[in-house]
């Protein structure tokens, strides 16, 4: 539901939290320990399947927090910042007071997950950024070093939804940030609350078709880094153990 003309643009109490998230193929991975995860604390899942050719739209629909998901019938994500669109014009037609833009195989630490109702009720500020960590190899240890090393500086994944704001994004096909890069004229808060990304919890021949995979998609780094791909081949990357 639309909110009201009448209604005001920063509610200090009562917000809601919709989870809006992009899938594809995801089955036998983290999507369900992820869907679990949200359950607990958001109040809505909103999510796109990308072309699944597997149990993916099948597995989100037996959440009873996913309240909305449009499955496409070909992948569009050579053209991401199509899918980033879709994603967020199904996410705002709900009408939603705040969203958290998760991917698939991330988690938010205990913590975090604890302090986010306090995060949303309020009207000081109308996003949040956590430090993301890319786990690597495994789930016990994330990667740092001059490639890797998001988990430095903040991500904004958290933001207040402002009918009649600007929002942009840029026309990229790869990369594209997964929030409105609009949102950073507006007041934010930057904290020390931690994501756990297992994107990169791989084995060394899943690790090498993700490589192939960057390298087929955008072969001339126009869109990331050609170093950084060619990282993801590493045989002894410096990894840290992760304490809770």
């Amino acid at each position: 539901m639309a909110k009201s003309m009448h209604e005001p643009l920063r509610k200090a109490s009562g917000n809601r939290l919709t989870a809006m998230m992009q899938v594809r193929n995801e089955t036998g991975r983290y999507l369900e320990q992820v869907l679990e995860e949200l359950s607990e604390f958001v109040d809505d899942i909103v999510i796109v399947d990308d072309g699944s050719t597997d149990g993916t739209v099948r597995l989100c629909n037996s959440f009873a927090k996913v309240s909305k998901l449009v499955t496409l019938e070909h992948s569009i994500f050579g053209r991401e910042w199509e899918l980033r669109k879709t994603l967020w014009d199904l996410a705002v037609s709900t009408g939603p007071d705040w969203l958290l833009s998760v991917d698939a195989d991330e988690f938010y630490e205990d913590r975090a997950k604890q302090e986010m109702r306090r995060l949303i009720d309020q009207d000081a500020y109308d996003w949040v950024a956590f430090r993301l960590f890319d786990f690597w190899g495994g789930t016990t240890h994330y990667r740092e070093d001059e490639h890797w090393n998001i988990h430095m500086k903040h991500t904004r994944t958290l933001v207040r939804y402002l009918p009649g704001f600007y929002y942009y994004t840029p026309r990229m096909d790869h990369h594209v940030p997964r929030l409105a890069l609009s949102y950073a004229v507006l007041q934010g808060f930057l904290a020390e609350l931690r994501v756990k990304h297992y994107g990169w919890a791989l084995e060394p021949e899943e690790l090498r078709r993700k490589y192939d995979r960057y390298m087929e998609l955008d072969p001339e780094g126009k869109w990331g880094s050609l170093e950084q791909y060619r990282s993801i081949l590493d045989e002894h990357p410096r990894l840290v153990e992760w304490r809770e």
